[in-house]
């Protein structure tokens, strides 16, 4: 007999309370503890979920060596960006353990790569094609997995980059659509053990809001190696971004081996072997490198080795970056160098350029340039102007990509109001300025009915030294403030152009080059970076304050 506090009780009865107390108290993995209510979602907004598995229960009665355990309703996987949707359900969870592997479903070898990088990443066994046993992850390519019912599935949360990955009986299954869609699963899987130590119980269904989640480099004004470049990328793939800019030739330099004109090459450059092993590795992690020649302004490089293709105004000054427009050669050397590297980067886009010619910064420029003025009139008639060459010039030079069948790109700034000639309509818009002259509003593009980008320079533009009244953004500004609808400024556009505005990039602008080392730079980029990733794949105001994204991007590393 035991006496305490006056009152006797028997072992027996000492061992079922015991046996209660820890029934309750044992606990299940997840971000938090359960409030019961079976409703989870990754950021603002409630989605609702239902329980995925019945609750055990635990009986009072003889004393067991080995008490049953209740596990709390699971939270959803603490992860960058958050998923979309997660069913919450009781359990364990599942963790990496000895002997688990990663086993790829029949039909889908065509994920060998993915499973292999999980496998490393998580110290797992690769099994290939086989059926997954206990402590497994199961990847599975079910091309009708987007076109079927999926309960609780959010806005975004269908098409290719989607997936459904499901935690049960100590097993993780991935199925998606597409590579893509595969691939993001593994992501978040790879985060939620980094930042838990497991995957919780239950059934998340995620996908991206916008299509196109971008990074881009100035590797012009200032030389980034091949090291720097691909650990940019391993980064970007973790955070679901999806590609890669390469703006790789401006005043400065031009940073690319050229067989076809190799004396415009800086003495700092990547050579082609290098480019193909960056745009391997990217293709890898399912981002697209999208490079950038820009033109007919921001040459410099290149007529520093052709001159005698230099834009001179009426007093015969050379005007620096900038090509004479009205000669045909100039367009030829531009398509030679566009052909050349189509070849070298066979993605799916490609950047024009098209921003910042400065004969259009001029008060008057066919007064500057009156030969110019001259070339327009005999080209478009009487009311033809320089910005009508300007625009036929991004136009001719998408001529030279099309054949091979590749999405164009032009900045926003290189698209002009009221001239006899347009930009080729299916030339996406993107959109980085309202401050240029005679700058556009986005709505004007919308309202032509034109896809844009989104890479607001108020937000998403890291320009080294802060030139020009830029201030390198913060992370805290992109989370609490952006969104894709704000396109310039502070001011978001009407929701009703929400499908035209395809995406966003952050861009990282090297105008005073030696302001910060390429380590500088990858530390200053990295919270801004994790926001924007945070906003394109879920624009919703965010469940998680700042300070405890903040806290969760320093955990995730």
């Amino acid at each position: 007999m035991i006496r305490h506090g006056g009152r006797i009780r028997s072992a027996a009865g000492t061992a079922v309370a015991l046996t209660a107390v820890l029934s309750l108290t044992l606990s299940g993995c997840g971000d938090g503890a359960a409030d019961g209510s079976g409703e989870s979602s990754g950021t603002g907004g409630v989605d609702r979920a239902s329980v995925g598995s019945a609750e055990r229960s635990a009986t009072p009665g003889p004393a067991s060596p080995s008490p049953s355990r209740v596990y709390p309703l699971s939270k959803p996987p603490a992860t960058i960006p958050a998923v979309r949707s997660h069913t919450a359900a009781r359990g364990p969870g599942w963790r990496p353990a000895p002997g688990a592997g990663v086993a790829l479903a029949p039909g889908s070898e065509e994920l060998a790569d993915e499973a292999r990088l999980l496998a490393r990443e998580l110290k797992l066994d690769y099994r290939g094609t086989a059926a997954a046993r206990g402590g497994d992850v199961e990847l599975v390519l079910d091309p009708d997995a987007a076109t079927g019912p999926a309960p609780a599935a959010p806005a975004g949360a269908v098409g290719p980059e989607s997936y459904t990955l499901t935690t049960a009986d100590n097993r993780v299954r991935v199925v998606a659509p597409a590579e893509a869609g595969v691939f993001y699963g593994t992501r978040t899987l790879k985060q939620a053990v980094r930042s838990g130590g497991a995957m919780p119980e239950g059934v998340v269904r995620d996908g991206p809001d916008r299509p196109q989640r971008g990074l881009m480099v100035d590797t012009a004004r200032k030389f980034f190696d091949g090291a720097w470049i691909e650990a940019r990328l391993r980064e970007a793939a973790d955070l679901k971004i999806n590609q890669f800019g390469l703006h790789f030739s401006d005043d400065q330099g031009f940073r690319i081996e050229s067989d076809t004109h190799p004396g415009i090459v800086s003495r700092q450059h990547l050579t082609k072997a290098e480019v193909r092993r960056i745009v391997a590795l990217a293709d890898s992690l399912h981002i697209t490198v999208i490079p950038e020649i820009d033109s007919p302004g921001h040459l410099g490089a290149v007529l520093a080795k052709y001159p005698g293709l230099q834009l001179k105004d009426v007093t015969g000054r050379a005007v620096p970056g900038a090509v004479d427009i009205g000669n045909p050669a100039a367009g030829e050397l531009v398509d030679e160098l566009l052909r050349e590297y189509a070849e070298l980067f066979p993605g799916a886009y490609w950047h024009l350029g098209g921003d910042e010619y400065q004969a259009l910064t001029r008060r008057d420029p066919e007064a500057s340039f009156p030969a110019l003025a001259a070339r327009a009139r005999e080209e478009y008639g009487p009311d033809g102007r320089i910005k009508d060459l300007a625009t036929a010039w991004v136009n001719e030079r998408a001529k030279a990509l099309r054949p091979g069948g590749r999405t164009l790109k032009a900045w926003n700034d290189g698209y002009f109001r009221g001239g006899e000639t347009a930009v080729d309509q299916d030339i996406q818009v993107e959109y980085w300025t309202g401050k240029e002259i005679g700058a556009r509003p986005p709505v004007e593009y919308l309202a032509e009915g034109r896809p844009v980008v989104n890479l607001n320079d108020e937000y998403l533009y890291y320009v080294l030294g802060e030139p020009n009244d830029f201030d390198y953004p913060t992370g805290r500004r992109i989370y609490e403030q952006w969104t894709p609808l704000v396109l310039r400024g502070t001011e978001p556009v009407p929701a009703r152009y929400s499908r035209q505005i395809l995406g966003g990039r952050f861009a990282v602008w090297c105008d005073f080059s030696r302001a910060q080392t390429p380590e500088q730079i990858a530390r200053g980029i990295a919270l801004p970076l994790r926001a924007t990733a945070q906003k394109l794949w879920d624009p919703r105001t965010p469940s998680r304050s700042w300070q405890e994204f903040r806290t969760l991007a320093q955990r995730l590393g």
